[in-house]
């Protein structure tokens, strides 16, 4: 009989070795056999390090729009999907009120002038809420 692949274990067997290891990879203590090998906190006189200093760790705000504008982007995106486009005003307010999205997002899309709209990035430019300015 011969074996396909590099692996000397079965599947069977790497699943009792992977839930073997599993405790020992959740474990909130050392598992690790050298002391000085593990990772120290800073002392009472040293400062917590900053992973970002100077910046936050909410994410990436292209130029051009503003943080809660990616937000309201981001929730038309998931409310509406890809299937209504081509969409006027009425499918877009259709769309989200079948969605059950919340109803910020319905107010604001109904203050969507009439016109057809081939994508987010149209609706978004259409009702002001600015746009990613692409890097050339």
């Amino acid at each position: 009989m011969a074996e396909h692949g590099r692996n000397k274990t079965s599947a069977i067997r790497d699943d009792v070795i992977a839930k073997e290891m599993s405790g020992e990879l959740r474990a909130n203590r050392s598992i690790r056999a050298e002391e000085e090998r593990e990772l120290q906190p800073p002392g009472e006189d040293q400062p917590e390090t900053d992973r970002a200093p100077g910046t936050t760790l909410v994410g990436g705000t292209p130029p051009g729009i503003t943080a809660a504008g990616v937000e309201i982007r981001s929730e038309l995106g998931r409310n509406l999907g890809r299937a209504v486009y081509p969409a006027d005003r009425e499918a877009v307010l259709e769309t989200l009120r079948s969605n059950n999205a919340p109803d910020r997002l319905t107010e604001l899309a109904e203050r969507l002038p009439d016109g057809e709209y081939g994508n987010l990035q149209a609706i978004a430019d259409a009702l002001g809420l600015g746009g990613e300015n692409r890097r050339t």
